[in-house]
């Protein structure tokens, strides 16, 4: 144990210490680190070959990832070129009242999310959408974050579309629709809660920040620059009823990145081929409006280059981890304190969100998590069902909490909000987080396997039995 608070707490202060002190790429440090577990490594016995070997079966466990992001990435270069985003920006402003803004913004990426299965391709064009409106509007930018991400993880979690929802699912040895129908007990009132909390902090912010001149000018600057008009919307209706019929994500949005270049070429006046370079190199303006200019250059593959590298870098580091066993060194270190449901779902999340921050990416929580803890389960006949539920809790709600993870880098990214300002207003992540907690104590929504059949007693009765 000496020697894995060690190696993880100068993983942490190099990681911090880049960041924040020396301003030097977490890549850097990503890499540097996986150096520092090699030493362990080497110092128990592993050949560097098996080493070498870990690092890239654990990037290879999370290409999907990847490949998605450079998907996305084209996706929002040419989704800006076409007008699909600038006319979702423009409609936001003329429809949605700033009092219900962030309610508005939970809801709809919420709706987006759970029909695309995706919480990157949601905020990556329905979240770029809301954010813009919300500076429109004089909205904290942390706290429309805060809603955008919370609407995005309430349905990556929810869609059985979602890699992430079949991962956890899979992992746990459970059908992908029966953990869907367990993840409704926390996450209907968990929505209920967070919905209820952004619709008070959009009536206290919004009379008091919004300037209607500043939405007027926007809106008329959108119009000067681009055809807004409703069939602007086709690329993302495409993309949104494909995704919803069950079609693969990877060639899905390449087709809407790609039907985004030619509206571009047909109703914005680019010649296709400057059209279809915005794929890589992203959407470039120049208004003389800073706003704006701001608001409109992003996307493209070559923007995504950088996360990338995060991501490669960091899925290696949690091979290392996982192929060292160190996080299951960890649980055995307090295994015999799991003695309840409250105790084994309190761990669980703690052991999901461990892996996100020395695992750097959600994948590597959702696949350790649950071979770490699943024992823990079994011996207390606690039904696989909490053991996903609690995995997607503590794995997937908390990966855009930690900077250097990958959903962290991409959301920070593409919200144009650092990953430290927006952590605060995920509520979504914290009430969701209270209320497993609440269940695993009380024995609420707590399901049991007694003689190989399932229960729905509280898992309190089995104990007083036994």
């Amino acid at each position: 144990m000496w020697e894995i608070a060690i190696v993880l707490g100068l993983f942490l202060a190099i990681v911090f210490s880049f960041t924040a002190v020396f301003e030097l790429p977490i890549q850097l440090a990503l890499f540097i680190s996986w150096f520092l577990v090699m030493v362990l490594g080497k110092r128990l016995g592993h050949r560097y070959d098996e080493l070498q070997g870990a690092i890239t079966k654990g990037i290879n466990n999370g290409l999907e990832a990847v490949l998605i992001l450079i998907a996305v990435g084209a996706l929002i270069g040419t989704w800006i070129a076409g007008g699909v985003v600038p006319t979702l920006i423009f409609y936001g402003l003329e429809i949605i009242h700033p009092s219900i803004f962030l309610l508005a913004t939970l809801v709809i990426c919420s709706i987006t999310s759970l029909a695309t299965g995706t919480s990157w391709g949601t905020v990556g064009t329905a979240g770029i959408a809301m954010m813009a409106i919300g500076e429109g509007l004089d909205m904290p930018l942390p706290l429309v974050a805060g809603a955008v991400l919370s609407g995005a993880y309430f349905g990556d979690k929810l869609s059985p579309l979602s890699d992430s929802t079949i991962l956890a699912a899979s992992m746990a040895k459970v059908k992908v629709m029966d953990h869907v129908r367990a993840m409704l007990y926390l996450d209907v009132p968990a929505f209920i809660i967070t919905a209820i909390l952004f619709t008070g902090a959009g009536f206290l912010y919004s009379g008091r920040n919004t300037d209607m001149e500043k939405v007027e000018f926007l809106k008329a600057a959108l119009h000067q620059e681009f055809d807004i008009q409703l069939w602007m919307l086709v690329p993302a209706a495409f993309v949104l009823v494909m995704l919803a019929l069950k079609k693969p994500s990877l060639p899905t949005i390449a087709a809407g990145a790609l039907f985004g270049a030619v509206w571009a070429a047909l109703f914005q006046g680019m010649n296709f081929v400057d059209a279809l370079e915005t794929a890589y190199n992203g959407y470039v303006i120049d208004t003389g409006i800073d706003f704006m200019d701001t608001l409109l250059n992003r996307g493209g593959i070559n923007g995504m280059l950088g996360s990338v590298a995060v991501i490669i870098l960091g899925l290696g580091f949690g091979g290392l981890l996982e192929h060292l066993g160190i996080l299951k060194v960890i649980v055995s270190s307090f295994e015999r304190r799991l003695t309840s449901a409250g105790n084994v779902t309190l761990s669980t999340i703690i052991v999901a969100f461990l892996a996100n921050v020395f695992g750097c990416a959600m994948y590597v929580s959702l696949i350790l998590t649950p071979k770490i803890m699943a024992e823990s389960y079994d011996k207390l006949q606690i039904d696989r069902r909490v053991l996903a539920r609690n995995s997607e809790v503590g794995g997937t709600l908390t990966s855009g909490m930690v900077p250097w993870s990958d959903n962290g880098i991409f959301m920070a990214g593409i919200l144009g909000v650092s990953t430290f300002a927006y952590v605060p207003f995920m509520w979504m992540s914290f009430v969701s987080i209270a209320l497993a907690i609440i269940y695993g104590y009380t024995g609420k929504y707590i399901w049991y396997v007694r003689n190989g059949k399932d229960q729905t007693e509280p898992l309190k009765k089995v104990a007083s039995e036994r």
